[in-house]
């Protein structure tokens, strides 16, 4: 057989390595959650996590210190919501009609090492600090599962979409290769990493004089290759592939092992997955009112916001969507004014209201966080920013049992350090966990079978 027609037939992505991967996952994943003890409290049936990358600032956000001295007051005035006493930023308007629906914690905190995003992002998006190494904490199998990793474990897949799904991709340093931990599943090993959508990669900055601020490969929203059949290869064609492919595969893992049957298994799971194209194309929002669109906006995290509502729609259970550009050492404000604010209020307050006008809300969970916050100070540079701040930064909850219309937590009047009520990282992570139905004694089960503790910390008290 010649090269070209062995990687054809067997090298066709959706049938041949990613999708069989993802798949069989589910009955190891499923097994080992029947086996483990905990899940208690919420009622959302997913989530919704909105991840700010490079640090939102909670001056310009939802915590602001319009009276502050100095460079700690805001750079924006603020405006009231439709809640007596909540105030947050005047460039989020749609969100602060909507702020009965939302709780904003104003005292979280971690100790990881501020001068590194790695760290941050760790802590953030799987409530444990990372583990200890020199410089930013890169993807290491060492290091504690995301919660998307977590929850492809505990839950398995639905109608053959997987328990998390990462838009736009990878968050990472200087490009492929160089990913930060804590996306990724960690010592539970790759199978139960999150299923992360091919958008491109991600930057912490933004070129203020880029047309495209953050350089993404294409724009959610479409789907992905290699989830649907080609146009020129028919069903027939196809098995036709398939069968070749098995054969190919029996003669190198031994015909009747359970490797081979298991494999034969999770192939035609994958094939059922390719002919049940309804069900991969909550990735594409060409089916969408225009009308609709517009109101999310069509840039990159409206598209994902909208994505990420199609997905919990179709049984997809954590949606973690990535906005980047929040990495405002310079140019911080005009980055926020400009290129950040804007299509935050949009597709945040969009979101909400599109699962509450679908009856969504009560059961999905929306939560909005970044790896931490920014400087009182505006530093020196030409032209100014703020820097990075993990003594005390702000988040929201909405939906999923949420009680909205409450701050909780205070920071100092420099927006610098928990004042009331501080909540570690950890604890934000326990809520998250806590909505969706899961506590501080649910574990999950490495490769060598060893149980582990999903979180180490406690759910907020008072937002349920």
């Amino acid at each position: 057989m010649e090269r070209r027609t062995f990687l054809q037939a067997g090298g066709l992505s959706a049938i041949g390595l990613s999708l069989p991967q993802l798949l069989a996952a589910k009955a190891q994943g499923q097994a080992a959650a029947a086996t483990v003890p905990g899940a208690a409290g919420g009622t959302a049936k997913a989530c919704i996590l909105l991840y700010m990358l490079g640090g939102p600032p909670q001056q310009e956000t939802f915590d602001m210190k319009p009276e502050a001295p100095g460079s700690a007051r805001s750079l924006f005035p603020t405006i009231a919501t439709n809640v007596p006493g909540i105030d947050i930023c005047g460039l989020l308007p749609d969100l602060a009609r909507q702020a009965d629906r939302f709780a904003i914690v104003r005292s979280v905190f971690h100790g990881g090492n501020a001068l590194f995003h790695g760290a941050g992002v760790h802590y953030n998006l799987t409530g444990w600090p990372n583990v200890p190494r020199e410089g930013e904490p890169f993807l290491d199998r060492r290091d504690h599962p995301a919660i998307g990793a977590v929850l492809n474990q505990l839950r398995g897949t639905n109608h053959g979409l997987p328990a998390s799904v990462q838009l736009p991709m990878w968050i990472t340093q200087d490009g492929p290769g160089r990913e930060w931990a804590g996306q990724h599943a960690g010592f539970l090993g790759r199978k139960y990493d999150p299923l992360v959508m091919d958008y491109g990669y991600l930057r912490l900055d933004l070129d203020i004089n880029a047309p495209s601020g953050n350089g993404e490969a294409r724009l959610p929203g479409t789907l992905p290759p290699g989830f649907t059949l080609p146009g020129e290869l028919e069903r027939l064609r196809l098995n036709r592939r398939l069968e070749l492919q098995q054969s190919i595969g029996r003669s190198h893992l031994g015909e009747g092992t359970a490797l081979s049957r298991d494999w034969t298994k999770h192939q035609l799971q994958a094939l059922d997955v390719l002919g049940a194209a309804s069900t991969w194309k909550a990735f594409a929002i060409d089916d969408e009112p225009a009308s609709l669109r517009a109101r999310y906006g069509d840039d990159r995290l409206g598209r994902s916001c909208l994505v990420a509502r199609r997905l919990v729609e179709a049984g997809v259970t954590l949606v973690t969507v990535i906005f980047g550009g929040w990495d405002t050492h310079s140019h911080h404000l005009e980055h926020t004014r400009d290129r950040l604010l804007p299509p935050l209020n949009r597709a945040f307050a969009s979101l909400l209201d599109d699962l509450a006008e679908r009856g969504l809300l009560d059961t999905t969970l929306v939560a909005w966080t970044g790896e931490f916050g920014r400087t009182p100070v505006i530093n020196g540079n030409s032209p100014p920013g703020r820097d990075h701040w993990g003594r005390v930064y702000s988040t929201v909850l909405a939906g999923g049992g949420i009680r909205g219309g409450q701050v909780y937590g205070k920071s100092d009047n420099l927006a610098a350090e928990p004042k009331d009520n501080p909540v570690p990282v950890a604890d934000f992570v326990a809520s998250i966990y806590h909505a969706l139905g899961y506590d501080e004694t649910t574990q999950v089960i490495d490769p060598l079978g060893r149980p582990h503790y999903v979180v180490g910390g406690r759910p907020v008290p008072g937002l349920f």
